[in-house]
């Protein structure tokens, strides 16, 4: 599976909570069925092992979702064999890193995007791969029966992750600009011939191209887990760097009522070829998966006091209900961010429910409760992540 077919499947949930019908009528509770039903699928999604062979960016597609599955089956269930699942998974991953020139631990990988003539790691996937690890090293450390007996794998992954920090930071990935900062994907490798880098290496501070907000929100919330756990405060002010760069190039139509935003924008001299034109398309992606990515992020941001606000948010939550929704609970549909026409690429998803907005809606709440599947590729994470918030409000319910 690759990247495009997963996110061709992909669906993010956060929390949601059933509620009474318009009578007062209490509905039938449909997650009552959802623990099984994820568990059963998970447990055959790792059998596909791809913990045993994916390098590069595919640490990300194909290996984190099981990984965020475990730490969020973790939270939903307290078992500990979702922990063991983990570990055997980061485990197995980190046992095939390449030593690599500049010392630091590396997944090299061919033909990955913007850079398919070298042969070299990928930050998108090892901070995909790494939060869930982060997050679940917390979690072992901060539970005395799992620190007993898995305290020296966590505090090593820990470890593990500050070194990628600094190969990435070191290798001139970050670049500030006006209005904050992101991560670029440099422009050279490792050369299979001789075991050094290729000639790009000397320009690592000048040369790349700027990932896509969809990429960069998925490192800035590795960066705000690793400041989480570790509080160090590079991580936050890393984070917030590229909020601020993300936030200024989200734009209103329709009179504010909306937000809308490319795929991808020039952020400096390194995006653009010698004659002047930028190095990749500017504007909405017709895969409506990737603004699921970049919402989900918005509201991690917000939720840390990070650049964003509430009003932010009830725009977001009034484009996806107002704009992009069918008005159909039962099938619902949405359309694309801009309103384009479909892309027969992606002709089931030219726009997704933000359901990382569900806790800020009742509307979309119901949207989501009527229509996710627990069992389906996406719901590997987001299922154990939506139980065990229920699990958490009921008790502070109860409390």
């Amino acid at each position: 599976m690759n990247r495009r077919e997963f996110l061709r499947n992909v669906a993010f949930a956060t929390a949601a909570s059933v509620g009474s019908d318009v009578f007062g009528v209490q509905s039938p509770d449909p997650t009552q069925d959802w623990l099984p039903r994820w568990e059963k699928s998970i447990l055959g999604s790792a059998r596909s092992r791809y913990c045993d062979k994916e390098m590069g960016e595919e640490l990300g597609w194909l290996v984190s979702p099981c990984l965020n599955g475990f730490y969020y089956g973790y939270l939903a269930t307290r078992d500990p064999k979702w922990v063991e699942l983990l570990i055997d998974w980061t485990d197995s991953c980190l046992r095939r890193g390449v030593k690599e020139p500049d010392g630091f631990l590396g997944w090299p990988k061919s033909g990955m995007d913007a850079t398919e003539s070298f042969h070299t790691d990928s930050l998108l996937g090892e901070a995909m791969m790494l939060r869930p690890v982060v997050l679940m090293a917390d979690e072992i450390l901060k539970t005395p029966i799992l620190k007993d007996k898995f305290g020296s794998q966590a505090e090593a992954y820990l470890k593990l992750a500050e070194q990628v920090f600094q190969k990435w930071d070191s290798r001139g990935c970050w670049r500030e600009v006006t209005d904050g900062g992101l991560w670029i994907v440099p422009q050279f490798g490792l050369d299979q011939k001789t075991g050094g880098w290729t000639e790009g290496y000397a320009r690592r501070s000048t040369d790349g191209f700027s990932n896509p907000d969809n990429k960069e929100n998925h490192i800035a919330r590795w960066m705000v887990a690793m400041y989480d756990v570790t509080k160090k405060p590079v991580y936050r002010e890393r984070a917030e760097r590229w909020f601020r760069l993300m936030k200024s190039r989200m734009k209103t139509r329709e009179d504010g009522k909306y937000f809308v935003w490319n795929y991808w924008d020039p952020a400096g001299p390194w995006d653009y070829k010698a004659n002047g034109s930028p190095k990749h398309w500017v504007g909405v992606h017709p895969n409506g998966g990737y603004y699921g990515i970049d919402v989900e992020t918005i509201v991690t941001a917000f939720e840390h006091g990070l650049v964003f606000t509430k009003e932010n948010i009830q725009k977001l939550v009034a484009t996806n209900r107002d704009f992009m929704w069918n008005q159909q609970v039962a099938g619902a549909k949405f359309q694309r961010i801009d309103g384009g026409s479909p892309d027969p690429r992606w002709k089931n998803s030219p726009g997704v429910l933000w359901t990382a907005l569900v806790p800020y809606d009742e509307t979309l709440r119901k949207i989501f409760l009527g229509n996710h599947n627990p069992s389906g590729w996406g719901g590997l994470s987001a299922t154990p992540w939506f139980l065990a918030h229920e699990a958490t409000k009921q008790k502070e319910v109860n409390l």
